[in-house]
């Protein structure tokens, strides 16, 4: 378990300890869920948002120059 303080800053930010960053892998881009629970209680969860992570997927063709639009049902417009 890890467990550290961070102070709010007039901005409303707080920085992620170095720790907890550290033990839960928490990188740049990574999103903070926020949950405030009816007894008071805070739960934050780590939404991973990592660059690139659509980077090992291939393109794939669809016909036509790239220049014609088509509506959702695929009739060109």
């Amino acid at each position: 378990m890890a467990t550290d303080e961070s102070t709010i800053t007039e901005n409303y930010a707080a920085t992620i300890p170095a720790g907890v960053r550290e033990r839960l892998n928490v990188q740049p881009g990574d999103k903070l869920r926020w949950t405030a629970t009816e007894t008071g209680d805070l739960r934050v969860e780590i939404v991973r948002q990592r660059e690139g992570a659509l980077d090992d997927f291939e393109p794939e063709p669809m016909g036509g120059d790239g220049k014609t639009a088509h509506d959702l049902m695929g009739a060109e417009r």
